[in-house]
């Protein structure tokens, strides 16, 4: 029997001027022809790939089990505090595995390969395993970068504002996990999680991109740090830096190379100002600073000190 309340339901989305039949099966048929397209076959209609909410969900449970008492629930206390970074870890491990194995599979049918969801779970246990047994280490870099932040800027009161305010330390979060995921093959759900930061932040960095420990990113609007960067301990960087690639080489099939080293190296110790952009391999020495807004294309050796005026001895003040 259909009720009142379902009847002028019906009534009312039957008299809408959007003709959403035609529009309906157009984007069926747009849908149908993209998967031909792509080479898609969905198992059973279900889903192929991973989902931004779920990878959401997933961050908020790790970044709770990470720091239980500043970024888990408001009402946590700490007596309970193991108990409650078990039950969420669970959680989270368990939801990640589901995602995982999306991704897993999805990659071998990428590689012409087909790989049933028990194989892909069974894949995907053992890697969430390997990512769950660095949870312990990923803490104590997070520590180092906190601090970092903290001890790198003057208007910081506590090293708890600093985690709880600083969009550079919301993205080194992220990345820390993302770069773990990466290492472990699954680039899909890696590269969810920065995009994630980046979207909140407007700080972007690649999930393949090796950071050590200590790094501050002071203030953070439109910094860049591409796939291939490698970035020593203790290194400092200011809004609207990139890290980026000067060219992007291409196969003899026109297509672009993908993997290749193209991103700066950068060491220990390094202070890079708002605004500079530093393309290419190329290496910036330890214990360097390079100035606002400079254009760098050439290796510096360590020490230096680079402005737009030119390269100097690193003696001489900014």
């Amino acid at each position: 029997m259909t009720s009142a309340v379902d009847s002028s339901a019906g009534d009312a989305e039957s008299s809408l001027p959007w003709e959403l039949d035609d529009i309906v099966t157009g984007l069926r048929q747009a849908r149908h022809q993209w998967r031909l397209s792509q080479g898609r076959a969905q198992e059973a209609g279900l889903r192929e790939l991973p989902s931004p909410d779920a990878l959401r969900a997933i961050m908020t449970q790790l970044c709770g089990a990470l720091f239980p008492m500043r970024l888990g629930p408001h009402d946590l206390r700490e007596a309970y505090e193991d108990f409650y970074i078990g039950h969420t870890l669970s959680s989270a491990l368990t939801a990640l595995r589901a995602q995982a194995s999306l991704e897993i599979r999805y990659l071998a049918r990428l590689q012409g390969q087909r790989i049933g969801r028990e194989e892909a779970n069974q894949q995907a246990t053992r890697l969430v395993q390997q990512f769950a047994v660095q949870l312990p280490r990923l803490r104590e870099i997070l520590d180092t970068d906190v601090l970092a932040a903290y001890q790198g800027d003057p208007a910081a009161r506590s090293v708890d504002e600093v985690l709880l305010c600083y969009p550079g330390v919301l993205a080194i979060i992220h990345h820390r996990i993302a770069h773990a995921l990466y290492s472990l093959d699954v680039p899909i759900l890696a590269r969810m999680i920065s995009e994630d930061a980046h979207s909140a932040t407007g700080i972007d960095i690649h999930p393949g991109a090796q950071i050590g420990s200590g790094f501050f990113i002071d203030h953070g609007t439109g910094v860049v740090i591409g796939e291939t960067c490698v970035i020593g301990e203790h290194v400092r960087l200011y809004q609207a830096v990139t890290l980026g690639a000067v060219r992007f080489p291409a196969d003899e099939n026109g297509q672009l190379k993908k993997g290749q080293p193209r991103h700066p190296v950068v060491e220990d110790d390094v202070v890079i100002y708002a605004g500079a952009t530093l393309l290419g391999r190329i290496t910036i020495g330890k214990g360097s600073t390079i100035g606002g807004n400079v254009w760098l294309t050439q290796s510096v050796p360590p020490n230096s000190q680079v402005t737009q005026a030119g390269l100097r001895n690193a003696s001489a003040p900014v």
